[in-house]
């Protein structure tokens, strides 16, 4: 399948993350307060304007990415709910945001390292799922296994662009987000 295609599945899979997260109740948010103060603690351990926090970051994303990739050949399972997941988190936790804040406010603290962070995540995911959608046809059709391994070569460019945008875009969310928010 074109990696377009992939691309565009996946843009598609966080949109429906995205959809589900804008219509969950913010009332839920007492059913999985555990994991939300997760995220508030993960988020207080980052420290605006810090070289470990730009590391921490980056080694996040960057492994939430690979893990993704390596573990696709299973159904493509993981690239799937991890698409799905962070839409409806994005979308969820935004939703919550505004409320208590603004609209401006949430852009502020998305805007300026999303516009590279998602097109990396999009690229990042669409090479999992490409590898992995291979992986499975080539289990069931003997004469697809012979590219498997050109399958291989060409997701892993992709995911090495990826991985390469998560490095600006962790810069991004270290130094300049931070003066945006405070801003709002």
């Amino acid at each position: 399948m074109n990696y377009r295609r992939w691309v565009f599945i996946t843009i598609l899979l966080f949109g429906i993350g995205i959809g589900f997260g804008l219509v969950t109740p913010t009332s839920i948010a007492s059913l999985i307060s555990e994991d939300l103060i997760a995220l508030e603690e993960f988020s207080s351990m980052l420290v605006p304007f810090k070289v470990s926090t730009f590391i921490l970051i980056f080694i996040k994303n960057a492994s939430a990415v690979l893990i993704s990739f390596i573990l696709s050949p299973i159904f493509c399972l993981v690239p799937i709910l991890a698409l799905t997941l962070n839409g409806w988190l994005l979308a969820f936790v935004s939703s919550m945001v505004v409320e208590e804040k603004s609209l401006g406010f949430v852009l502020a603290g998305l805007l300026p390292h999303g516009i590279i962070e998602l097109p990396a995540l999009f690229m990042g995911e669409a090479a999992a799922l490409s590898l992995g959608a291979m992986v499975m046809v080539a289990l069931f059709k003997k004469e697809r296994k012979k590219l498997l391994l050109a399958s291989l070569r060409q997701n892993s460019k992709y995911l090495v662009i990826a991985l390469a945008l998560l490095l600006p875009a962790a810069i991004i969310e270290t130094y300049i987000t931070p003066l945006l928010v405070n801003l709002m």
